[in-house]
């Protein structure tokens, strides 16, 4: 550095630019202004795919296997508790949705026992038989009249589980249900040749079989869901219901399992065969009973007739008209009108007195300040029907105490 360069640093307290040094400049100029020119379109870019990637992942998480008593499902009306349990005991246990799956399966190991649960009732009469016919032991929760008699069993619906009845004792011979003691169940009873937890004596149970066990009917899902699993001795009874074969075909019948040609019969086919020949005379008989009573009583007379309502009910129809249009402003207005017009004539104010005139004797009779009277008579508006009720009441009570003074 020269002296020159080292006087002109001292005056003006900054160093000295040599003349062959470029001055300092940023690398990257354009990069800098593109991000700051496009800095709200980049924000929203990142929103959007952070929105995206949360709708994905919700999506998958919520992909679960949602269906009642299914086996993969883990929510309260799943039953993945107990076909965990069924696998750790040393049953395994084939999920299926479809009656071909199930053939399938059931062709591959003959010896497998079968749960169905249908309570929306996709299989008709024919392929339950085949169901029936393919399998050695089949349990059924909570069938419809249709699927009993579809299955030729001497098992039948005998109503409901009481809602008093919390808990119900096995009450009969079946090993598996001694073995399980007490459950706590809400759903249908059934009558056959073997019934365990009646809900009276000798009356319908919740567990019903045919001998030897191959058909087993269980009335209720809470005997098998998560939710109702660890209550009483559920577990025990569906563990032993299910767990008798090394194998277990878990059929939960779908929408594909609907024939073709399957279609809802019609009103004709329905009907008994005696309303062809009844219904057409039974119509002629109603043609003839209407013509002979309009005669007998000829043409309509309008009569005027005096009508006196009294006070009461047109009051309590016009509250059910305020009630009704949610009027509380109008319903208030009236009721401190009608308060109002009674104090005045109890003071004597005579018919042209004005509310503030009202207010005042009512505080001097009562000795109360005059702006605690203003606030309840005058300045109350009820918001809500509760706040009215209230009002109302405290407005009554007021009333009373002058006009018993």
């Amino acid at each position: 550095m020269s002296r020159t360069e080292t006087l002109a640093e001292a005056r003006t307290g900054e160093p000295a630019t040599e003349p062959n040094k470029p001055p300092h400049r940023d690398r990257h100029p354009r990069a800098g202004q593109w991000f700051r020119r496009n800095a709200l379109w980049i924000i929203l870019a990142l929103l959007f795919a952070g929105l995206v990637t949360y709708l994905v992942v919700d999506r998958q998480a919520a992909a679960q296997d949602s269906r009642r008593l299914s086996a993969n499902n883990p929510g309260p009306g799943g039953a993945m508790a107990v076909a965990e349990i069924l696998s750790q005991h040393g049953v395994d246990v084939t999920s299926t949705d479809t009656l071909e799956e199930t053939t399938a399966a059931l062709e591959r190991d003959p010896d497998a026992s079968l749960l169905l649960y249908d309570p929306r009732g996709f299989l008709d009469g024919e392929q339950l038989s085949g169901l029936r016919d393919s399998v050695n032991r089949m349990t059924v929760v909570f069938p419809r009249l249709t699927v009993l008699r579809a299955l030729d069993a001497d098992i039948r619906p005998g109503g409901v589980v009481p809602e008093d009845i919390t808990t119900l004792n096995p009450a009969c011979g079946v090993e598996d249900a001694q073995a399980a003691g007490p459950v706590a169940a809400r759903g249908a009873v059934y009558s056959g040749p073997a019934v365990c937890y009646p809900i009276r004596d000798g009356g319908p149970g919740l567990y019903a079989a045919v001998e030897g066990g191959r058909l087993v009917v269980l009335g209720s899902t809470d005997l098998l869901d998560n939710q109702h699993l660890a209550d009483q001795g559920n577990a025990a009874l569906a563990i032993r219901t299910l767990g008798t074969t090394e194998k277990l075909v878990w059929y939960l019948p779908s929408v594909a399992d609907i024939q073709a040609d399957r279609s809802a019969p019609t009103l004709s086919e329905l009907a008994p065969p005696w309303v062809a020949v009844a219904g057409p005379w039974l119509g002629f008989v109603a043609l003839l009973a209407i013509a002979w009573r309009a005669r007998r009583l000829g043409p309509l007379v309008f009569e005027p007739l005096p009508v006196v309502v009294k006070a009461a009910e047109t009051a309590e129809g016009r509250a059910r008209l305020y009630q009704d249009s949610r009027a509380l402003r109008l319903a208030a207005d009236t009721l401190r009108a009608g308060t109002l017009t009674r104090l005045a004539r109890h003071f004597k104010l005579g018919a042209d007195a004005t509310p503030d005139a009202v207010v005042d004797a009512l505080a001097h009779r009562l000795g109360r300040p005059v702006p605690e009277m203003q606030s309840l008579l005058l300045n109350t508006h009820p918001e809500t029907e509760g706040h009215l009720v209230q009002w109302a009441q405290r407005m009554e009570q007021i009333e009373q105490e002058a006009m018993g003074r």
